[in-house]
């Protein structure tokens, strides 16, 4: 198996010269591949792109907020990730009105995160991205038999499955709540993950003593902003692989990703471009303490991470 930095170099390249270019969502235009699989074996390292920093802190922040079943950016705000601020910015533009008297002009974004991180009652209200990931993983709606109300908290369900019936093929968590989407400020883009668990060999048992299982992540993602999301994506899910894996008493195994729409922005050739005439460095490795995954809190440790500068690029809402 190539290294997972390997794969992302092979897709960056047909992006770059095998690809079809299509028009977007956001006006940007793209160049598109279609259906990829990328494989990590988790005993090679944690899998930080070395050829451009990553803001890990940002990464694991946005991770506790999903965890938390939390939808409102003022957490992330609060915690010095802006990922989402895009995003609810828009929505907010979309019904601004002004005020006469009181508020004329719409506020730059600038100063609407500064509203978010100092009113609370304007946070509550315009910070709110609807039922994105956080609340499908945590609360996904629905019926019961009495058509009465119900949330199921589908991590809880994960966690306590996994201890209870690890060989289970329904261990799956689902974003892709088709009666929300209308009202989620941003449809998922990784709508779903699948983990699956065997027994350690005597090799693994030798070098891990007491961990009987391995555990895998598999996510699926229908639409994947190469240069910007997928590092983040990827290093994402090596964490909530990890933190499981710590919950439940198993050593992380494989993660794999599904890629459907693969896709590269027309303002970030130059940028792709850059990274791939860089070194590729050895992978780190990461380790966690105090995990708690159900109140969505972990410490982390990174160890060894020699990379390259990060590489700017815009982001396209």
């Amino acid at each position: 198996m190539s290294s997972i930095e390997e794969q992302y170099r092979g897709l960056l390249g047909s992006l770059l010269h095998n690809s079809v270019k299509k028009s977007d969502r956001t006006g940007t235009g793209t160049h598109s591949i279609f259906g990829r699989q990328i494989r990590h074996d988790m005993k090679q390292g944690f899998p930080l792109l070395t050829t451009k920093r990553m803001a890990v802190k940002t990464m694991m922040t946005e991770l506790k907020w999903f965890l938390k079943g939390d939808t409102n950016i003022k957490y992330l705000v609060d915690n010095g990730c802006s990922i989402w601020n895009g995003d609810a910015y828009k929505a907010f533009k979309s019904t601004f009105s002004p005020m006469p008297g009181i508020q004329s002009s719409l506020p730059s974004q600038d100063e609407f995160i500064n509203k978010i991180k100092t009113n609370n009652e304007f946070a509550q209200k315009w910070g709110e991205l609807g039922p994105i990931y956080g609340k499908q993983w945590r609360g996904w709606f629905g019926y019961d038999k009495n058509v009465d109300p119900v949330f199921v908290d589908q991590i809880a369900n994960l966690i306590e499955e996994l201890k209870t019936n690890p060989d289970s093929r329904r261990l799956m968590v689902n974003a892709w709540n088709v009666g929300d989407l209308p009202t989620m400020a941003l449809p998922p883009c990784h709508y779903g993950f699948q983990v699956y668990t065997r027994k350690t060999s005597r090799q693994e048992k030798i070098v891990n003593p007491g961990k009987y299982r391995a555990i895998s992540l598999m996510w699926n993602q229908r639409s994947v902003d190469t240069f910007l999301g997928l590092p983040f994506n990827i290093a994402s899910y090596a964490a909530l692989l990890c933190l499981i894996a710590e919950e439940v008493d198993m050593i992380p195994d494989q993660l794999i990703g599904n890629l459907g729409d693969v896709h590269l922005y027309s303002n970030h050739v130059d940028q792709a471009r850059e990274q791939l005439d860089r070194e590729i460095y050895d992978l780190p490795t990461v380790s966690f303490k105090n995990v708690n995954i159900l109140d969505g809190e972990f410490d982390y440790e990174v160890h060894d991470y020699k990379y390259h500068p990060s590489i700017k690029a815009p982001l396209s809402n």
